[in-house]
């Protein structure tokens, strides 16, 4: 038996639609032709099958015997190419850059400038996570890490992004221009730091650049760095933190560091696997922190 010849692809899109729309008006907007294009392509269907599809009136469109058979067909060979299109433009986007770092980090550093890294790569998904624990990158939840450490984890495809340090910060209204000048202001302390060793806290500060008689068991205590650096810009008192989450608010004269003095930190690295140390999405990232974090100085 002869093989029968499908219509154009064109005229059962068209007559798809309009079987969808019951109108070929309406379906001639849905395609972004004209009504009378859509005509033509249902006369070029009909010729074909040698059969009417459909039964005009002046208020509406209706399938014939024919053209309902054919609507069955044309309705799960049209889901069955979209759904087709879709897994392949889906399969052809880049995949999602999953990055992990703590919440100070993200809030201070990384949030001001997700316009920028958006700019800089348009078409890198980015998905942020926080923690505190560390995620074991081998399982393939996390891509990449931004780590907070005072060395770099020889397991791991490492990059050393930037060497901090610890300053006292304060707001300008305090006008602290002096050591003793902190016998009068409020002492913030962060608990809890694991990182560095030996803590960057009063005690050492103390001990290094005085006062001797600065008295490190008064002030407010927190346990998230964000909250002391927000008490200290609304003027309650001062804090030592890191000089790279303090470094936005320093250079706009929100927080001054009115000693030169400074505590030594630990270092942040961008860490992945080895495995994937090359991939292209990772390697945009890895360059566009180097060129940030380069233009940051040490303190």
């Amino acid at each position: 038996m002869k093989k029968v010849r499908l219509p154009p692809l064109g005229s059962l899109r068209a007559f798809d639609v309009v079987a969808q729309q019951n109108s070929f008006k309406r379906a001639a907007e849905e395609i972004g032709v004209t009504a009378t294009a859509i005509s033509h392509q249902i006369r070029v269907l009909e010729e074909a099958l040698g059969t009417a599809v459909f039964e005009r009136s002046a208020r509406e469109v209706r399938l014939t015997a024919a053209g309902e058979i054919l609507r069955q067909a044309t309705r799960q060979a049209f889901a069955g190419l979209q759904a087709a299109v879709e897994d392949i433009h889906h399969a052809a986007r880049p995949a999602a850059l999953t990055l992990t770092t703590t919440s100070n980090f993200l809030t201070h550093w990384l949030v001001p400038r997700l316009a920028d890294l958006k700019s800089a790569a348009p078409d890198m998904d980015l998905r942020l996570h926080t923690g505190i624990e560390l995620v074991d990158l081998s399982r393939n939840t996390v891509d990449v890490a931004i780590r907070y450490s005072e060395s770099a984890d020889e397991t791991l495809n490492s990059t050393l992004l930037y060497q901090d340090t610890f300053v006292l910060v304060a707001s300008p209204s305090l006008r602290l221009t002096t050591a003793e000048d902190l016998a009068d202001a409020t002492l913030f302390h962060v608990e809890n730091r694991h990182i560095p060793q030996p803590s960057p806290d009063w005690e050492n500060w103390r001990q290094h650049f005085g006062p001797a008689t600065l008295k490190i068991d008064s002030g407010l205590r927190f346990t998230d760095e964000t909250h002391a650096i927000q008490a200290a810009i609304a003027g309650q008192g001062v804090a030592i933190v890191s000089s790279l989450l303090a470094h936005d608010f320093i250079e706009k004269g929100i927080l001054s560091t009115p000693f030169l003095h400074h505590l030594p930190g630990a270092n942040y690295y961008l860490v992945t696997t080895k495995e994937k140390a090359e991939r292209a999405d990772i390697v945009i990232l890895r360059r566009w922190l180097l060129d940030k974090m380069s233009t940051i100085p040490r303190m």
